[in-house]
């Protein structure tokens, strides 16, 4: 039996439009997941350390801010190349390849965490480990019908616990032994590379598009939808990666927490966002995602209002927190089950790159804004505000527009 033949999946482990997922969907997806989870803790390592790297470096709060961003601004970018790579070759391919490619930066912190500029350059090459989201959704997308595929989008989603993951135990290793988080990143990444190869499978009869990458590339962004959903994901992604950078700093000046209670809250937090993700996808499944999105983005802006006032952290600004998180997960998952519906099979890595490169860099603007209106006003009340309206303006979008694209398929 030829190693083609071996490979591919029998014809009762492919479903038909409207059938039930088979063991091959459910092993992917698995797969997958646990692939962009560890990816994700990689992609992230540099950011946990931040306080640690600027004292032993000497870093000013800037150089320590751009030293974060860079593995996050170049994961976000390319996740553009990586999606249309993955229409082209396959996730069978691309997985264990970028695992592989990712152990290279992983272990260069190590003798890179000496000096700023080492850091920057191996920061840029970690930036690899955040652009396999854009390769699990394509696969994903195509082994899962219709009916199903909302779901099991968000389980997949949920892979961004990966970065909650590194928040939690990338510090506490470093404390043990500076070199140890690097060499577990970079023992599960080697394994797990292994692991992909073994059991991930493409799909036999997805459509593999033959013209050259820029072309492809250029045909999704000419695509009016692929910009829609982008909008929309900015929001509620970026919302999410907003929060993420700027919650711990907001409770510390506004509430004057410890950066232990500060830290505990904004893990607690991106928990939420991360458990709502397939929620959101789980009832696209079952009303159209634009509605779902509208909720979730509606749900967002009227507690955003509410934090405007600057409400005690117990109970209310507690409960409003958690509730825009759980509206920002849910949002995050409903929109990717839109892309499922509005894109061409053969282009979904393609629009999914840009889709999920301007979701992470929409995460990068609201916490300089924020810092900006409370140096200038020593109040965060316009930037809820401002929150608020953007998300109100998503809703009607999601409503107005997107309901009325993407039937069934």
């Amino acid at each position: 039996m030829t190693s083609t033949a071996r490979d591919a999946p029998t014809a009762q482990a492919v479903p038909g439009p409207g059938g039930a997922p088979s063991a091959v969907a459910y092993r992917n997806l698995i797969v997958a997941t646990v692939g962009f989870t560890l990816t994700f803790w990689a992609w992230d390592l540099v950011a946990p350390l931040g306080s640690d790297l600027k004292d032993s470096l000497g870093l000013d709060s800037f150089s320590q801010s751009v030293l974060v961003a860079v593995p996050v601004i170049v994961g976000s970018l390319g996740r553009i190349p990586v999606g249309a790579l993955t229409d082209r070759y396959g996730a069978r391919l691309m997985f264990p390849l970028v695992s592989a490619l990712t152990i290279v930066p992983v272990l260069l912190l190590i003798p890179a965490k000496s000096s700023f500029g080492a850091l920057l350059a191996v920061g840029f090459l970690l930036g690899l480990g955040g652009t396999t989201f854009a390769i699990g959704i394509p696969l994903v997308n195509s082994w899962f019908p219709p009916a199903r595929r909302g779901l099991a989008l968000g389980v997949f989603g949920m892979g961004m616990g990966g970065v909650a993951l590194s928040g939690y135990f990338t510090p506490r290793l470093y404390r043990h032994d500076h070199d140890l988080p690097f060499l577990i990143v970079a023992a599960a990444l080697a394994a797990y590379a292994v692991l992909s190869w073994l059991l991930i499978r493409d799909r036999p009869d997805r459509p593999v598009p033959a013209a050259p990458l820029m072309t492809r590339l250029g045909q999704a962004g000419r695509l009016r939808v692929t910009w829609e959903l982008s909008g929309l994901y900015a929001i509620g992604f970026g919302g999410i990666v907003a929060f993420g950078v700027y919650l711990p700093t907001y409770l510390k000046t506004w509430y004057e927490l410890s950066p232990t209670d500060a830290g505990t809250k904004a893990a607690g937090f991106a928990l939420v966002t991360v458990v709502f993700r397939p929620v959101g996808g789980w009832l696209s499944d079952r009303v159209h995602p634009a509605v779902v999105t509208a909720w979730a983005l509606a749900t967002v802006a009227l507690l955003a209002i509410v934090q405007a006032f600057d409400p005690a952290l117990d109970p209310l600004g507690t409960i409003c927190f958690l509730v825009m998180a759980a509206g920002l997960g849910a949002a995050s998952g409903s929109v990717f089950a839109l892309v499922s519906r509005v894109t061409p099979q053969p282009q979904v890595g393609s629009v999914t790159g840009i889709v999920g490169a301007v979701g992470g860099l929409g995460g990068f603007v609201p916490p300089l804004v924020m810092g900006a209106i409370y140096s200038g006003k020593g109040s965060y009340s316009i930037g809820f505000m401002l929150l608020s309206d953007l998300a109100l303006a998503g809703c009607v979008y999601a409503a107005g527009r997107m309901r009325g694209i993407g039937g069934r398929d």
